[in-house]
């Protein structure tokens, strides 16, 4: 099977072995859908964070919600803090259907895991691990939007201020490249369930373009969001026919000096005058 195939073929078997296309998930009277929502709610949960959190329309979680409040489990109405804003509530009903919820999941794991021994356990567990990251890896959009967009001057301050923390000689936020300023490049903002959680730029300085401002939230670290960026500058890059690219960075930032090495990266002599550019970086790239 090819690669598509393989993961469709993984995606049937889990959910039949997890039970979740009946109508009675972990032995209770609804599906998964009404289940999970419940869980979701637990302490009370506005609706736009629900649609959210679970990826559903606004017409689908209005169903759901209508079946858990008829079965008397779930009530909606207005936020005490803001009346525009409509917030879920488990009943009382609903509380206890939601704790027998959760006792039945650990039951149906406990059991999923039961004939493995304690080594297939962790092994398990690691794989359910690096498989959630490559999936959050996946989900995440990434386009190239204004320099001056919202989002991104939200994420350069975010930069800039984690500069100012990690150097020790503190960071200028004026070094920052200012809105409207990036005539030739492109910037790049990454964003996970609609969340701002990267950005980075490459900009046209001569005979070469320079990558500056690779950035990625601590939330959405250490499942390769970081390569991900630098690889689609490296690729926005060479469409527009550099052949050339360098970047320089601190010494503090070791992740980065990592990270540019195993991109292949080859260290070069300074080519400017920033206080902040400590080591500086070149590879050419194929177009």
């Amino acid at each position: 099977m090819d690669q598509i195939e393989q993961v469709r073929d993984f995606n049937r078997y889990y959910t039949r072995r997890l039970g979740v296309l009946t109508d009675h998930y972990l032995g209770q009277g609804r599906p998964l859908g009404e289940a999970r929502l419940l869980f979701e709610i637990g302490a009370g949960a506005d609706l736009r964070t629900l649609r959210t959190r679970l990826g559903l329309d606004s017409g689908y979680l209005s169903r759901l919600l209508r079946s858990l409040g008829g079965q008397g489990l779930v009530t909606v109405g207005p936020s005490p803090a803001d009346g525009r804003v409509r917030i879920a509530t488990l009943t009382e009903a609903g509380r206890r259907e939601r704790d027998d919820l959760e006792a039945r999941s650990r039951e149906s794991v406990a059991a999923l895991l039961g004939p493995l021994t304690a080594a297939q356990r962790e092994q398990l567990i690691e794989a359910q691990g690096r498989v959630r990251r490559l999936l959050r890896l996946a989900a995440v959009t990434v386009d190239a939007v204004p320099d001056d967009d919202p989002d991104v001057r939200g994420c350069l301050t975010a930069y800039g201020k984690e500069l100012g923390l990690r150097f020790p000689e503190g960071y200028d936020p004026a070094a920052l490249t200012a809105p409207g300023t990036l005539a030739s490049g492109t910037m790049l903002l990454a964003r996970e369930e609609g969340r701002p959680v990267g950005c980075g730029l490459w900009i046209l300085s001569g005979s070469f373009a320079e990558i500056r401002h690779l950035w990625v939230s601590p939330a959405a670290r250490g499942y390769g969001l970081g390569a991900r960026l630098l690889r689609e500058l490296e690729q926005d890059a060479a469409a527009h026919g550099v052949t050339t690219l360098r970047l320089g960075t601190h010494t503090a930032l070791t992740e980065a000096i990592a990270l540019y090495r195993r991109a292949g990266y080859r260290e070069i002599p300074s080519y400017d005058a920033s206080p902040y550019n400590q080591l500086s970086f070149e590879k050419g790239l194929v177009l």
